[in-house]
């Protein structure tokens, strides 16, 4: 029930902007209390260490991030345009906090093995909104139906992951969300001319 509080999210959100500026292993409690807004002491009522915080962090934004797709997703008829929207809502999402960008495609990266796990049990329901894209479209007729799906969905979510990675990396100089046409396309058409 705490997540309904505003310090909650309060906290959540400063801890993106600190874990972004200073990097996970320099983002010290104190740091993201101050950011917040809040006593030092106050962090631990809602979490309870730098690592629940990271991971709530994740759970929130993703969840959230997740909820909203699926509602433009309902909107969609075909598994082709249902793709095309997720690319474009995945590089939106990171395009419009660059801060969460950071922290998403760098600082969670370096975490050790346990918390790796603990993050790609968050990312679950986002593979599975990927799974439900493909499923859809070997149903309908739309992708073929050999499509090996565990290896789509790593293409198609390591292609999203990889592209907006080395956006992160060059600084954010370029439109991310500009590319989310042509990564759909080559997704969905690969690099053939027909």
């Amino acid at each position: 029930m705490k997540r309904d509080k505003p310090k909650y999210h309060q906290i959540i959100n400063a801890a993106v902007v600190v874990i972004a500026e200073n990097g996970y292993h320099h983002a010290q409690v104190s740091k993201i209390a101050k950011q917040a807004g809040v006593a030092d002491g106050t962090i631990y009522l809602y979490f309870k260490s730098k690592e629940d915080i990271l991971i709530s962090l994740f759970e929130e934004k993703m969840g959230s991030f997740v909820e909203k797709t699926q509602k433009i997703l309902a909107g969609k008829k075909t598994a082709s345009e249902k793709l095309l929207v997720l690319v474009e809502s995945h590089f939106n999402m990171l395009s419009a906090d660059r801060h969460l960008a950071v922290v998403t495609q760098l600082e969670l990266r370096q975490s050790n093995k346990e918390l790796r796990l603990k993050i790609n049990n968050v990312l679950k329901n986002y593979l599975k909104l990927i799974d439900e894209i493909l499923r859809s479209g070997i149903e309908n007729g739309e992708f073929r139906a050999s499509l090996n799906l565990l290896l789509a969905r790593q293409m198609i979510f390591g292609t999203m992951d990889e592209t907006a990675t080395t956006w992160v990396m060059n600084d954010q100089k370029y439109d991310l969300t500009a590319m989310a046409p042509e990564v759909g396309n080559m997704l969905l058409n690969g690099f053939s001319a027909h």
